[in-house]
Order: structure tokens, then C-alpha cells, then sequence
């Protein structure tokens, strides 16, 4: 079992910037796969980025790209999102998740075994 805990979210204005933290339990962080999602009130699950235990990133929605960035460090059992230039549509809660490698693509929500219970990031006009 892998717990999860999302920190950094808050309230930002148009064009601020966070910096998003994921937590992880466990001892074999480095072997997961992490991603990070978020939903907005009555909308579906989106898919923001992905990093495999090498470093290797799977790029986010189109919406994302260029503005957000995922990293990891696994001395510290730890994935980031840092999230820049935000507009009022990124208001969403945002979920970290924890996967073993499959063969499945990543910005598949369900095929994530552990997830966090979410930080709100709401970006003001």
C-alpha cells in the first residue's frame, strides 16, 4: 500500500504561479510510475503529466503544455507540478497518482493503483 499527500494548492490570480508537492509513502517510490490529474466541478478526470521512477515524462493535455511542469526526486519520495502562467480554466482539484509500470498509457486514470485525496487550486480572473 502506497499513501499519497497533495500539498501547495491555493488560491492564485491570473498569470501567478504554484508549486504542487505529492508525498509518498513506501519504500519503492522510484519504481512507480507518477502522474498528476485534475477535475473541475461536473467535468471528467484530465490527464496533466506523467513521470516514470527514470525521469521519463509523458507531456499533459494540450491546455497544460508549455505552462506546467512534472518532476520527481526519489531521495525524497516526492513528485512536483509546478504550474505556471495559470489561467482561470486550470481551477481544479488536483490529484496526484501512483502507479507500477504496465502497458498502458499513462494519461489512463484507471490504470493508477494509489491515489491522494486531492489539493484545490483556483485561479481568479
Amino acid at each position: 500500500q502506497v499513501q499519497l499527500v497533495e500539498s501547495g494548492g491555493g488560491l492564485v490570480q491570473t498569470g501567478g504561479s504554484l508549486r504542487l508537492s505529492c508525498a509518498a509513502s513506501g519504500r519503492t517510490f522510484s519504481a512507480y510510475v507518477m502522474g498528476w490529474f485534475r477535475q473541475a466541478p461536473g467535468k471528467e478526470r484530465e490527464f496533466v503529466a506523467a513521470i516514470a521512477g527514470t525521469g521519463y515524462i509523458t507531456s499533459g493535455a494540450d491546455s497544460v503544455k508549455g505552462r506546467f511542469t512534472i518532476s520527481r526526486d526519489n531521495a525524497k519520495n516526492t513528485v512536483y507540478l509546478q504550474m505556471n502562467s495559470l489561467k482561470p480554466e486550470d481551477t481544479a482539484v488536483y490529484y496526484c497518482a501512483a502507479r507500477f509500470p504496465k502497458g498502458v498509457s499513462t494519461w489512463y486514470a484507471p490504470s493508477y493503483d494509489f491515489w491522494g485525496q486531492g489539493t484545490q487550486v483556483t485561479v481568479s480572473s
